[in-house]
């Protein structure tokens, strides 16, 4: 059975972005990056146990998947980029009740429930389900408890407010997985359910 992880970037005091522009994350996806070697390193490594990309209506619309395969086409043979290769080749999955047919390569769109929709996709074969955001859709992940694993990458930086994705999922206990730092000042922590939390049905 396929898990659902869900990769956020975040700031120390765990807000997943900021209500004031400020640049905090060590990279911010154009092509000057902070992020040192190892971590470009293991974040690659990520991509090889996935097969399949979850992603909400805006952040389809807003243009991930146009910038990730214009990244894999500016950078072919960057090591670095060996992930917006894989983005481009795995199955993307667009949730949403107002889209009716999907205008990406490779991509499918579900509407419905949320949790039905999402319990289907964990009974295929394959690598896992990434979700990379944006706050809202994560938020309603987390809130009806689909989430087998969660990447934190928190950033060495307070936002003092913004948003975050944890605010209506109510208490729950998590187990760590790992956590390791990195010379660029990232910590990635990875935690699962610490138990068996029930996903939330809807309607059928």
């Amino acid at each position: 059975m396929k898990k659902l992880v869900l990769q956020m970037q975040m700031s120390v005091d765990g807000f997943v972005g900021g209500d004031e522009d400020h640049r905090w994350q060590l990279w911010e996806w154009g092509d000057d990056s902070a992020w040192d070697e190892e971590l470009k390193q293991d974040f690659n490594a990520v991509f090889t146990t996935i097969d399949t990309i979850l992603l909400s209506r805006k952040m389809a619309e807003e243009g991930y998947l146009t910038h990730w395969g214009n990244a894999a086409k500016k950078y072919p043979n960057d090591p670095f980029y060996a992930f917006a290769r894989r983005i481009v080749e795995a199955e993307k999955v667009v949730a949403s009740d107002k889209l009716e047919t999907s205008r990406w390569e490779r991509t499918r769109v579900v509407s419905g429930a949320l949790p039905r929709e999402v319990r289907r996709l964990k009974q295929g074969e394959g690598g896992d389900i990434a979700v990379f955001g944006g706050a809202g859709f994560a938020s309603a992940l987390v809130a009806a408890g689909l989430v087998d694993e969660y990447q934190l990458f928190t950033n060495p930086a307070v936002l003092g407010r913004g948003r975050r994705i944890f605010d209506k999922g109510g208490f729950s206990r998590l187990k760590l997985l790992g956590s390791k730092p990195y010379a660029c000042g990232m910590v990635v922590s990875r935690y699962a359910p610490a138990q068996g939390r029930p996903m939330i049905e809807a309607l059928p």
